[in-house]
């Protein structure tokens, strides 16, 4: 028998998103695991008595092997994405609805071989830099508006990168 959840029942997992950017005001995206073209900006779940800022810096170790950013910004207020009803239940262990996502805007200050997609537990399989205005075109459909209001948010940070 098949229990049905009710995606309301269910709290927000608290995460944090990092757009980390490069000196042109370009955003790191990476291809997912196993699918032809699910980008996005790196991410992760924040762990208790850890602050957004920290859990940035180590998502992004975690993820894509280095954490050499300055943080730049952070975002207001928390962003919030639904999972679709087909992954409620499936993914994190069916604990969350969604995402609550605290946003971090940092400027990568490593070099390019410093990035390495081959860590403990790859997530992503290839990488690339993207114009910003180019995100919510490559992104799932569900988390869409988030990244739209991120980038809206944090167009200034952008702008001043790219020297606009």
């Amino acid at each position: 028998m098949t229990r049905t959840i009710d995606p309301n029942s269910l709290p927000y997992r608290p995460c944090v998103g990092v757009m980390l950017l490069n000196d042109r005001g370009q955003v790191f995206v990476a291809r997912r695991c196993g699918t032809e073209d699910a980008w996005q900006m790196p991410q992760g779940g924040i762990d208790k008595g850890e602050t957004a800022r920290e859990a940035a810096l180590r998502e992004m170790k975690e993820e894509i092997g280095t954490d050499r950013a300055e943080i730049l910004a952070e975002s207001a207020g928390k962003h919030c994405y639904d999972l679709p009803a087909h992954l409620i239940g499936k993914v994190w262990g069916g604990r969350w609805r969604g995402q609550e996502q605290v946003w971090i805007a940092a400027r990568f200050t490593g070099a390019e071989s410093d990035i390495d997609l081959a860590t403990e537990h790859p997530e992503f399989d290839a990488w690339k830099w993207v114009e910003a205005e180019e995100l919510p075109r490559m992104i799932v459909p569900f988390k869409r508006p988030v990244y739209e209001a991120v980038l809206a948010e944090f167009r200034a940070v952008i702008a001043l990168l790219a020297g606009r």
